[in-house]
């Protein structure tokens, strides 16, 4: 599936951090992927993966999940709020974390998410409530 994530998310390596979408049902819940390497930019021997990347990452799953039925080029997802995000551990190289998201309301443009991520059987995120909304990448230009 990695052809559906480059078909949904802009972002390009470095900083697409998804790897894999495991299980997903369309507006309800997806599972995905990440695999933590060393030989990522911003890993300094022996730093773990940085807790904002990790949280970044999770939220290119909740954007995969919001766009998955009807990805849209021409539509931009924006995050507006984040509350209830806990980091319960450190992610080292060469774990693979499992992020879980998981449709919480959807009205609109406008979708909440929750969820948590996992490495090595532990939980090291967990995620309360984020909320994105879409715009017309035409309409932000000429804002």
């Amino acid at each position: 599936m990695p052809s559906d994530i480059l078909r949904v998310l802009p972002h390009r390596h470095p900083m697409l951090l998804v790897d894999r979408v495991v299980d997903v049902t369309p507006g309800e819940s997806l599972t995905a992927l990440k695999a933590v390497s060393a030989n990522e930019p911003w890993h300094r021997a022996p730093e773990d993966f940085p807790p904002t990347l990790l949280l970044e990452s999770w939220c290119q799953a909740a954007v995969l999940l919001s766009t998955w039925d009807a990805p849209d080029p021409d539509r931009l997802v924006l995050f507006g709020a984040m509350a209830d995000v806990e980091f319960h551990r450190p992610v080292p190289p060469g774990c693979v974390v499992r992020h879980s998201v998981r449709v919480l309301d959807a009205r609109g443009a406008t979708v909440a998410f929750t969820g948590r991520s996992e490495a090595e059987g532990h939980v090291v995120m967990t995620v309360g409530r984020v909320v994105t909304t879409s715009r017309a990448v035409a309409d932000l230009r000429n804002s």
